[in-house]
């Protein structure tokens, strides 16, 4: 799969509107009792840029953007800014904001994720696009060094422990980090009136998160 790292202009993803979606089947019975099923293990969000473009530079920038993408075909970043922290967006990210795994004496690499809920079922989503060199790492509660004790792939969400610095058996290791979003267009259409642009039509410019 084709993914530039680059990030769509923030800018404009401040003004947009999308979010979480899951795809859930609901079969009302006879009885009035309800079968559920969910489709998805995990969810899938989507955005509308069109938004956050509140003038003719920004929409410019939108199609630069969208032709270096070649439409659908490259994916990229997009920073949701509703949700782009390990804890929440308005606090600073700390060390032991996520549990990312419990070591064995042995395991050396560790998926980034970050859990929803805490009680009846949490939900717990793997971070695959932190931002480079913002990660945090602790082992049982003490602070590792980046470049040191462990590195991180900001391309996969992976982080390697060196192997001096493998966590113990038993050791849960804690992470702090901000994220982006993997996305790419979901149209190789820009379907642009500028007449209505100027009276304040807002472009539809659909984003849709992508599987890596």
């Amino acid at each position: 799969m084709s993914f530039h790292e680059v990030r769509f202009p923030t800018s404009i993803s401040r003004g947009a509107q999308g979010g979480p979606e899951r795809r859930t089947d609901v079969v009302v019975l006879g009885s009035g009792f309800e079968e559920r099923n969910s489709r998805w293990a995990d969810s899938r969000r989507s955005y509308n840029a069109g938004y956050g473009v509140t003038s003719l530079d920004s929409l410019h920038a939108v199609i630069a953007f969208f032709e270096e993408r070649r439409g659908r075909f490259h994916g990229f970043r997009w920073r949701d800014h509703a949700d782009w922290k390990s804890g929440p967006p308005g606090a600073a990210t700390t060390a032991l904001d996520q549990e990312i795994g419990v070591g064995d004496g042995t395991t050396r690499a560790f998926q980034l994720r970050k859990t929803y809920g805490a009680e009846h079922a949490p939900y717990a989503r793997e971070i695959r696009k932190p931002v480079a060199g913002t990660v945090k790492i602790a082992v049982d509660g003490v602070t590792r060094t980046a470049g040191t004790h462990f590195t991180v792939d900001a391309t996969t969400g992976v982080v390697t422990f060196e192997e001096s610095a493998t966590p113990g058996n038993g050791a849960v290791v804690t992470a702090g980090f901000e994220f982006d979003v993997p996305v790419r267009f979901d149209t190789d259409k820009l379907d642009i009136n500028l007449s209505g642009f100027a009276s304040g039509a807002i472009p539809n410019i659909p984003i849709v998160e992508i599987r890596l």
